[in-house]
């Protein structure tokens, strides 16, 4: 984006915080009426919110006051909401506390990931920014303050967050997945190494597994959790690419009874 506009002409501030004094003035000797925000992942203090005529206007991706923070795609599909959408809100100093100028909302299908889901949302919520931003420079769009009810919180995941907890049920294990798909990315261990997963599916019928114990059979290859079985998709070995789970088992050679996440 940067190449972009500086191939446009367009003047290109990167600072490495909105704090920092050569940022505000050259910021405020642009006389910008208003500040459009995409996944900013700093808080901007008050000093650089007071410089536009109209503030900064933040994308966000969740239906406001609903999944407040740095990855609201992410937490809404772990879950196992079946709607979210994007937000076009006014910045403040708290974090996605500011009034709101407009939602789209946009459903969560049953095998969504977050980039699923955030590849259709960045599309359509470009098109609801543009749209706040043309309301807010015809002067007839108001924003408005978010409700005190129905507030939650989509704190930032680690890698270590997105590590599978086998004891949780099927269905629950498969929305976890899915919702750090592609990023940081599902994981659990195999005989001491880490093992990456893509997508499982929760399976209704199947042998009865302890949470974690697989087993390789015309079903595809199959993890018992702690209520149900999932199928997995592909996996991917430490130092290896992503393969399709049963071309991992002829290789790995997994004995009877023996565990995932072990």
């Amino acid at each position: 984006m940067a190449e972009r506009a500086d191939g446009a002409g367009l003047p290109v501030l990167q600072p490495r915080s909105p704090r920092e004094p050569e940022f505000l003035d050259q910021l405020a000797a642009l006389s910008v009426d208003c500040v459009p925000v995409v996944a900013y992942g700093a808080l901007v203090p008050q000093a650089a919110l007071d410089v536009p005529v109209h503030g900064w206007v933040n994308l966000h991706f969740s239906l406001l006051p609903a999944w407040r923070g740095a990855a609201p795609v992410q937490h809404a599909i772990m879950a196992g909401d079946d709607v979210t959408g994007a937000s076009t809100f006014r910045l403040e100093a708290g974090l996605d506390t500011g009034p709101v100028f407009g939602t789209i909302t946009e459903p969560i299908g049953p095998r969504d990931t977050a980039g699923d889901l955030l590849g259709r949302l960045s599309v359509s919520g470009a098109g609801l920014l543009l749209a706040t931003l043309d309301g807010i420079a015809a002067g007839g769009l108001v924003a408005v303050p978010q409700p005190a009810d129905g507030i939650s919180l989509a704190p930032r995941i680690e890698p270590a967050d997105a590590r599978v907890n086998w004891d949780l049920p099927a269905h629950v294990v498969d929305r976890r997945i899915r919702g750090v798909t592609p990023a940081p990315g599902a994981w659990t261990t195999w005989r001491g190494d880490r093992l990456r997963l893509g997508p499982v599916e929760p399976v209704a019928d199947g042998p009865g597994l302890a949470a974690g114990e697989l087993t390789v059979g015309s079903g595809g290859v199959l993890v018992g959790t702690g209520h149900g079985l999932v199928r997995l998709g592909e996996v991917q070995p430490a130092g290896k690419r992503m393969l399709p789970a049963l071309d991992w088992t002829r290789g790995a050679r997994p004995a009877p009874g023996e565990r995932v996440g072990a």
